[in-house]
């Protein structure tokens, strides 16, 4: 038996990725995570309220974990460069959970359930960076904005290091961070014709 509730959840947690994998996400029970990692299905519920939450645990302590950086980054940075640094922070954690972190985005990717409440994890996320943003005095509609779209380059900066483990996931975070940038700067072509 575990010693501890962490290291429960860490077993129920490689146990469900290895069934997710092995036979699906939709196949597995939370009997049978709990039968993989030596514990009852009690254990299982005392710990995750469903086999989904397995794949998103520490939803909280991210948040919390990106509000703090955004409070604690250094003064007189624009929005972007907060975010880029609040980024950085939060993704040593997902380096060091790389052998989870990994097989967790492609079992997520092949399941539509997951996905769905993946994408709920992702909106509740980024509405707390955008409250933490707006904590710092940026006005309401571009702290939204900024939020969103730094969201969305840190999760192409993940995926990208995922696919290349060669560099780290800070020199993805700043090379999305760079071309997001380069995006704005180019500006939109002017148009010619009538407004539709």
């Amino acid at each position: 038996m575990p010693r501890s509730g962490a290291e429960a959840r860490r077993r129920l947690q490689q146990a469900a990725l290895e069934l997710y994998q092995e036979q699906g996400f939709d196949q597995t029970t939370a009997a049978e995570i709990a039968g993989r990692a030596g514990l009852n299905e009690r254990t299982f519920f005392r710990h995750f309220p469903d086999k989904r939450e397995v794949l998103f645990d520490g939803e909280a302590d991210l948040r919390a974990a990106l509000m703090q950086a955004i409070a604690e980054a250094p003064e007189g940075l624009e929005p972007f460069d907060i975010l880029l640094y609040t980024f950085r922070r939060s993704a040593r954690n997902l380096e060091n959970n790389r052998p989870f972190s990994e097989p967790r985005r492609q079992i997520i990717a092949m399941t539509p359930a997951l996905r769905e409440r993946d994408l709920a994890k992702h909106a509740s996320l980024t509405d707390a960076v955008a409250t933490a943003l707006r904590q710092r005095g940026v006005g309401d509609g571009l702290a939204g904005l900024a939020a969103r779209t730094g969201w969305a380059a840190y999760q192409h900066a993940v995926q990208a290091w995922i696919d290349d483990s060669a560099q780290s996931l800070d020199v993805h975070l700043s090379q999305a961070f760079d071309d997001l940038r380069s995006l704005s700067a180019a500006g939109l072509p002017t148009r010619t014709g009538p407004e539709r």
